[in-house]
């Protein structure tokens, strides 16, 4: 029996329309965010000057009224227009895809996996993660148009990798937000909290968990890593392996709820999906009920990777 199965012709082309709707729309938020705020003229004596204002309320003058002033106002205007056009066609757009996958059962992402990622780009920290671990395998499928085997995909909990190459970085992001790991968590989902006896793990009400992890401290990497200043925010654990996932190529792909919402899911290239699943599967005193199941994994995306993603075979030996 294979362990893959193809969509429904119908499926895939509507995978197809959704997904590039979805990606015009991301487009769309990003141009609507470089015009954010506003432009307008205020007159001081007998001059008018031409005020930017941000989204946050700071203004700044960008000098008297001129040709050159001038010109910059109207290309604003025009541009502002524009984005907010474009991004309000492609949101009724993507709405009216979520409901034909929906209809056509098109996805079967968990709609909390969905909604974590989105939450994650809503606050501008999408590039600090990777999706790992099980829930990796439906951004392999999404991309062949495939559903693997049930028993590989059966879990209650996300993990996410943290690139603590980026901590700087996302260390000044997460203060000029002004907010929390776990507040960004809670977008998508109010009800989860930091587990008390386990900081690197939120679970909501349904028991569903985020687990986030990280590479074992090296360089000028911190032993311990709180994921903002917040006391009572996530900590980031270290696990074996982390380092050959985060330094290998991204993969980056679409996936859909089973609710029809779309998110984009970044995880590892399969090759290296594999080729950590089994180090794992032989690592001495894991669980053989996991063991089980990382061979399974292993396998069925090795299986895909054969008969779908023949640009990734020539690297499989070299992942491993």
């Amino acid at each position: 029996m294979s362990p893959l199965l193809e969509l429904l012709p119908n499926q895939t082309r509507q995978y197809i329309d959704a997904e590039t709707v979805f990606l015009e729309l991301r487009r769309a938020r990003a141009e609507a965010a470089e015009v954010r705020g506003s432009m307008f003229w205020r007159t001081q004596g007998h001059t008018d000057y031409l005020i930017r204002e941000s989204a946050g309320g700071a203004q700044k003058s960008l000098g008297p009224r001129s040709a050159e002033t001038q010109s910059i106002h109207d290309r604003f205007k025009l541009r502002k227009n524009e984005a907010s056009s474009r991004l309000a066609a492609l949101t009724t757009s993507a709405h009216n895809q979520q409901r034909l996958n929906k209809a056509l059962r098109v996805g079967r992402v968990p709609a909390i996996v969905v909604k974590t990622l989105n939450a994650l780009e809503a606050a501008g920290l999408q590039d600090h993660f990777m999706t790992i671990g099980t829930h990796a395998l439906y951004a392999y499928e999404s991309a062949c148009g495939v559903r693997f085997i049930p028993d590989a995909l059966a879990t209650q909990d996300l993990d996410l990798l943290f690139d603590s190459r980026k901590r700087i970085s996302f260390a000044s992001h997460m203060r000029r937000m002004d907010s929390s790991f776990i507040g960004a968590l809670q977008k998508a989902d109010p009800s989860f909290r930091v587990m008390p006896d386990q900081k690197q793990t939120a679970i909501n009400d349904a028991g569903f968990e985020v687990d986030v992890i990280r590479r074992t401290a090296k360089d000028a990497d911190p032993h311990r890593f709180r994921m903002s200043a917040d006391e009572n925010d996530l900590w980031a654990v270290q696990v074996d392996g982390a380092e050959k996932m985060l330094s290998a190529p991204r993969f980056s792909q679409v996936v859909v709820a089973e609710t029809g919402h779309m998110a984009v899911m970044n995880t590892m290239i399969p090759v290296t999906f594999v080729a950590i699943k089994r180090m794992i599967a032989a690592a001495t005193g894991r669980d053989p009920k996991k063991r089980l199941k990382d061979t399974l994994q292993a396998d069925v995306v090795e299986s895909l990777i054969k008969t779908h993603m023949p640009q990734f075979e020539n690297l499989v030996k070299k992942a491993v």
